[in-house]
C-alpha cells in the first residue's frame, strides 16, 4: 500500500486522547513503584551514623584513611537525599510542559550522584591521601577506629545485603553484570554500587590501619586513603556510564518492540507490522512508534478501530508504555529510515523483517 496520511476525527481524537492518558497514568503508577525506597532509606539512615562516627574516629586517631571513609559515607548520604528527591521527581504526573512526564529526572540526579563521588568522595581521598603521604603520622589510639570500622562493616554489610537482595529480584535471568548494563532503574543499582564500593573501602583502610599500627610504616595509612579514591573514582566512572546513555535517551529491552509487533502482526487489519523505535523516558516508562502497513482494502473507520485495538493491547500487556504512535507506513519506506541511520547506531532488531 502506499504511505497514506491520515486526519483523526474527534472521535478518535477522543479515544487518543483516552488511550495516552490511560497509557500515561499506568506508567505512573509503575513509575512510583520503581527504584524501592525501602532500599535507600535503609542506606540514607546507615550512612548518616556511620559518617559522624567516621569523622569522630578520625580526629581521635588521626586516620588519613579513617577521615577519607568519613567523607566516603558523608558523599553517600547525599546521594541518597538526591536519589530520593529525583524519585519524587520522577514520579509526578504527566502536564502540559511534560507531557510524557518527568521520569529522566531520576536520571539527571543519578549523573550528579557520579559526579559528587567523583569529585567530593575520589579528590578529597586522594588529597588527603598524598598530603599524608608526604608528611606521614602515626596513628594514634586506632582502637577506636578499629571499633568504627567493625561497626561500619557491620551498617554496610547490612545495606549492601538488602540492596543486593533488591537488584537480584529484578535482575531476572540476566547475570549481575549485565543486569547492571540493562537496567532502566539507577536507583537500585546506584546503592548496590555504592555499598559496594563502601564495604571495598572499609577493608582497604583496615587494611591500611592495620599495617601502619604493625609495621610502624604510618605511610601505609595514607596509601591506603588513595586505595579508596581509586575505588570511588571506579564506582563514579560505572555509575556516569550507565546513566549517561540514560539521561541523552537509550531505547527500551527489544523484547518489548518484539511483543508489540507480534501484537501488531496478529490483527486482521494489519499487512505487516514493519518495526518499533522505542526510548526511555523513566525507570518504567516508554515511549514507542509502531510502523505498519494497513491492509489496502481498510477504511479509515476501520484504521481508527485497527490503531485503537493495538493501543489498548499495549496499555493492558506493557503498562510501562506512556505513549504509543503508530505510523502507516510500507515495508519499503521503514527500510529507507532504517538505511539513513548512520552505520551502527540503527535500533536494535525488533523489526520483524
Amino acid at each position: 500500500m502506499g504511505s497514506q496520511s491520515l486526519t483523526p476525527s474527534p472521535r478518535r481524537g477522543r479515544e487518543s486522547g483516552r488511550a495516552a492518558a490511560c497509557a500515561a497514568l499506568a506508567g505512573q503508577h509503575v513509575a512510583k513503584k520503581s527504584g524501592s525506597r525501602f532500599v535507600i532509606y535503609v542506606a540514607l539512615a546507615g550512612n548518616l551514623g556511620i559518617a559522624v562516627a567516621k569523622f569522630i574516629a578520625a580526629a581521635v586517631s588521626g586516620s588519613s584513611a579513617m577521615f577519607s571513609e568519613g567523607v566516603h559515607s558523608l558523599v553517600d548520604t547525599t546521594n541518597e537525599v538526591l536519589l530520593l528527591h529525583g524519585l519524587n521527581r520522577a514520579s509526578q504526573p504527566p502536564d502540559r510542559a511534560h507531557p510524557f512526564g518527568r521520569g529522566r529526572e531520576l536520571y539527571f540526579w543519578s549523573f550528579i550522584v557520579a559526579v559528587l563521588v567523583f569529585a567530593m568522595g575520589a579528590g578529597i581521598s586522594l588529597y588527603q591521601g598524598i598530603v599524608h603521604l608526604r608528611d606521614p603520622e602515626p596513628v594514634a589510639n586506632p582502637t577506636i577506629a578499629y571499633i568504627v570500622l567493625a561497626v561500619s562493616l557491620l551498617f554496610e554489610g547490612t545495606s549492601w545485603w538488602v540492596a543486593l537482595r533488591e537488584f537480584r529480584a529484578s535482575k531476572g535471568r540476566y547475570g549481575y553484570f549485565e543486569a547492571f548494563r540493562r537496567s532502566k532503574d539507577p536507583s537500585t543499582f546506584t546503592v548496590l554500587l555504592e555499598d559496594s564500593a563502601a564495604m571495598l573501602g572499609l577493608l582497604i583502610a583496615l587494611a591500611g590501619l592495620l599495617g601502619a599500627q604493625w609495621l610502624g610504616i604510618p605511610e601505609l595509612d595514607a596509601l591506603a586513603s588513595i586505595g579508596i579514591a581509586a575505588v570511588l573514582a571506579v564506582a563514579a566512572f560505572l555509575l556516569a556510564r550507565e546513566t549517561k546513555g540514560l539521561l541523552i535517551g537509550e531505547p527500551a529491552h527489544p523484547e518489548l518492540g518484539q511483543a508489540l509487533l507480534e501484537r501488531a502482526n496478529a490483527d486482521p487489519d494489519i499487512e505487516s507490522a514493519n518495526g518499533v523505535l522505542t526510548i526511555q523516558v523513566g525507570p518504567n516508562q516508554v515511549l514507542a512508534t509502531l510502523s505498519a502497513a494497513f491492509d489496502d482494502r481498510c477504511t479509515t473507520q476501520q484504521i481508527e478501530a485497527c490503531v485503537a485495538r493495538i493501543e489498548q493491547a499495549a496499555r493492558l500487556h506493557h503498562p510501562e508504555i506512556v505513549a504509543l504512535f503508530v505510523k502507516p507506513e510500507t515495508p519499503q519506506a521503514w527500510q529507507a529510515r532504517l538505511d539513513a541511520l548512520e552505520p551502527g547506531s540503527k535500533p536494535e532488531p525488533a523489526n520483524g523483517m
